[in-house]
């Protein structure tokens, strides 16, 4: 059953809708003309993100290295993990803006959104362990902290993924018991306008969690790029071609690539998503809602961006790329040739030294006589 914006189920006499329910229903009806955009761009991310995230995912648990673990390793395979869940919710996504249908429309609602930004902010929390992970290193260069133990970072990474499925679980929960479109919702792509009341309570509830997370990420990260910053410009000023400097003007310029990545990608949407949950003005919502699938599709090419940080924080994973391999082998050729250069001018020079020898001889020879 598919339902049109000109044939929506009328209600009954006995029960009128609630103002904050037609608020809620304003803000989800939508210009579908947009949909194909969506469909064509989530499409291409979603083969890029299949690809790459497979390929990491391959390198992290099938190949040659795997036996080596340490505590950030353990943290990139997490998120690469987060990223291709989060690549494969990315279909339903699709579906969503393709069909209007009720079951494409209730399956993305309950399941789809929920498996998503679990995902999303798996990938949020991973990226602040991985800098924490890097920060900690700065500051104990010759030890181990405890929280960079690989136990450690197992159960980090246990305790974060219960959190986020009991949270998903409660919500999937709740929507399925207090579900008030059984049979039909209304002709939109957000899931806001066929919530219950108490799914809107949990709802805000849960994003006020999520923005609590996305603030506690965001400022760490700032703070450990800060440090790692002063810290360079305090070694540098007592010896500015030292190792550590070296070390640290590495670590500060792999700290900038996780913030730029981290800010890109997921600032935008936080920025929009908050008040979007919160909207009391119906006029505000059309350009909140325009604003909000804008800025979530640019937190999706999260799922593209994050194999550059695999590369730039883990030896194990540049070693797979055989990088090392042909530089080696570019080395070994040059020095090859080199030598083989080498050993023609010394070949050469011999044969001259004989030819004067021999003439010497001769000459003297003809002297004699």
């Amino acid at each position: 059953m598919e339902v049109t914006p000109s044939s929506s189920p009328s209600p009954s006499p006995s029960s009128s809708p609630s103002p904050v329910t037609n608020q809620t229903a304003e803000c989800g009806q939508v210009d579908t003309s947009t949909h194909i955009f969506f469909m064509l761009v989530y499409s291409l991310v979603f083969l890029v993100g299949l690809m790459l995230n497979g390929f990491t995912l391959k390198v992290y648990f099938f190949g040659a290295q795997q036996q080596t673990s340490s505590s950030v390793t353990i943290y990139l395979k997490n998120l690469a993990a987060a990223d291709f869940l989060l690549t494969l919710c990315l279909p339903i996504r699709i579906s969503n803006y393709a069909s209007s249908a009720v079951s494409v429309r209730r399956v993305y609602c309950t399941f789809g959104a929920s498996a998503f930004y679990l995902n999303m902010y798996a990938s949020i929390l991973f990226m602040g362990y991985i800098a924490a992970n890097r920060y900690l290193k700065i500051v104990h260069p010759l030890g181990t902290h405890i929280l960079q133990t690989v136990r450690a970072a197992h159960i980090v990474s246990t305790v974060t993924w219960v959190g986020l499925l009991a949270m998903t679980s409660i919500y999937i929960t709740l929507w399925i018991v207090t579900d008030p479109h059984r049979d039909s919702v209304p002709d939109t792509v957000s899931c806001d306008a066929i919530h219950s009341d108490q799914i809107r309570v949990l709802y805000k509830i849960i994003h006020s969690i999520s923005a609590a997370i996305f603030l506690a990420v965001l400022v760490s990260l700032i703070f450990f790029y800060y440090s790692t910053s002063r810290r360079l410009a305090l070694a540098q000023q007592k010896q500015r071609a030292s190792s550590g400097s070296k070390m640290l003007a590495r670590s500060r310029r792999n700290m900038l690539v996780l913030v730029s990545v981290f800010c890109v990608c997921f600032v935008p949407y936080h920025l929009v998503r908050l008040p979007f949950a919160f909207m009391k003005k119906p006029y505000l919502c059309q350009p909140f809602f325009y604003m909000k699938e804008l800025t979530i599709l640019l937190s999706v090419f999260n799922v593209c961006l994050d194999p550059l940080l695999y590369f730039i924080f883990c030896k194990a994973f540049r070693s797979q790329l055989n990088l090392k391999r042909v530089f080696n082998t570019t080395q070994v050729a040059t020095c090859a040739e080199k030598t083989e250069q080498r050993s023609s001018e010394a070949q050469a020079s011999i044969i001259r030294m004989n030819r004067k020898t021999s003439l010497t001889t001769s000459m003297r020879q003809t002297d004699v006589l």
